[in-house]
């Protein structure tokens, strides 16, 4: 069976640690690309990349205001992530 795109599904989405970063990132307050570019240190285009991946599985929304693109996360879309690993929590508690 073939692996389901990145582009696709949130789970293999987050599954690329840097994707982690930039969503642990931006839980706390919107941020525009470059200031994820500085607190991350990394390439431009590598945040642009990963955040168009975010995007597009709906983890993170974007806002534009002139020439400045803002991201925050998606809580809603992020929901079903949380719910899955609490699955696990009970093995947690041990």
């Amino acid at each position: 069976m073939a692996r389901a795109a990145t582009t696709s599904d949130a789970f293999n989405a987050v599954a690329e640690p840097r994707r982690r970063d930039i969503l642990n990132y931006l839980a706390l307050q919107e941020r525009a690309v470059g200031e994820i570019v500085v607190g991350l240190g990394m390439e431009q285009p590598s945040v642009s990349k990963h955040l168009r991946v975010l995007r597009d599985v709906g983890l993170v929304r974007e806002r534009r205001h002139g020439r400045h693109v803002f991201y925050r996360t998606n809580a809603d879309a992020i929901r079903p992530l949380h719910e899955w690993t609490r699955t696990f929590e009970r093995l947690w508690q041990h």
